[in-house]
């Protein structure tokens, strides 16, 4: 108690200042992750830490001293796995863009989005332009994103046509959509190595289901040999969907679920019939 009854308002005002700037770190180090896969890493270890916990709240010696080898190499184990990650806040620091006000989902052009992709789709798909579209949705694609060129573009479909017409720079890699923006053209993909898929896939239908695979995106392929358009979701495939369907299972998987499943369901058919429908 004699600690506190020292303090002069100074020392008041330089810890409150002190806990503020920590705080108001942390929350950016926070963003920064949130928008990659060291989230789920970052969970493995607070399960560490509570097994870690409960074993020396219970006196558990085998398993406390397991836990205690874990953490003796921990430090290195965290380096490396998050190499990615800590070269982007060093490379943020350099541009001065650590404290860049951070990305919200612009939910009210989630209508405009998929109107934009689903006509770029019918019509590469009608000319047989091969096209990956990626969806990012929870877990971040930004090392995916930093692998080809960044854009920051609105959605439309005529860029998207543009980007995916052959013999251009961009139409081999895949495009990144997060939000109401094209994060990126021309972005490199994990390909699955699923020994079950079909030997008709190529290496775009590939790197759709690699990076379903690791990761909770949904991505729209579109096959340069038939013109048939496959979803990819969870290291699944469905192949030659037709529009319709597509539309329903991108609003379904991309719209908020704070508002319910069957107000969601209500808006797909009404922005469906406003379209005119489609064909399969």
């Amino acid at each position: 108690m004699s600690y506190f009854t020292d303090l002069t308002w100074h020392d008041y005002v330089k810890d409150i200042i002190d806990v503020g700037i920590v705080s108001f770190i942390i929350y950016k180090m926070i963003l920064l992750v949130r928008g990659t896969r060291a989230v789920q890493l970052l969970k493995g270890i607070f399960v560490l830490v509570a097994v870690w916990a409960l074993s020396t709240w219970f006196n558990l010696y085998t398993l406390k001293w397991l836990m205690n080898q874990m953490f003796t190499f921990g430090i290195v184990t965290v380096l490396i796995i998050f190499q990615p990650e800590l070269r982007r806040v060093l490379e943020q620091l350099g541009r001065g863009k650590l404290f860049a006000r951070s990305y919200l989902l612009d939910r009210d052009a989630m209508s405009e989005q998929i109107d934009g992709v689903i006509k770029a789709v019918r019509f590469m798909s009608e000319r047989k332009i091969g096209a990956l579209i990626v969806f990012e949705r929870s877990t971040g694609l930004s090392e995916l994103v930093e692998s080809g060129i960044r854009m920051e573009s609105k959605i439309t479909s005529e860029l998207l046509i543009n980007i995916f017409t052959p013999n251009t720079p961009l139409h081999d890699g895949a495009v990144i959509i997060r939000g109401n923006q094209i994060m990126a053209a021309g972005c490199y993909l994990p390909l699955s190595e699923n020994p079950f898929i079909s030997k008709e896939l190529g290496t775009r239908h590939r790197a759709a289901i690699g990076v379903s695979e690791v990761t909770d995106a949904v991505s729209v392929t579109v096959s340069e040999e038939t013109g048939q358009v496959s979803l990819s979701l969870g290291g699944m495939i469905v192949r030659d969907i037709n529009e319709e369907s597509l539309i329903s299972k991108l609003f379904d998987e991309l719209t908020p679920k704070t508002n319910g499943r069957s107000k969601e369901r209500t808006g797909v058919s009404m922005w469906w019939r406003r379209k005119g429908g489609g064909h399969g």
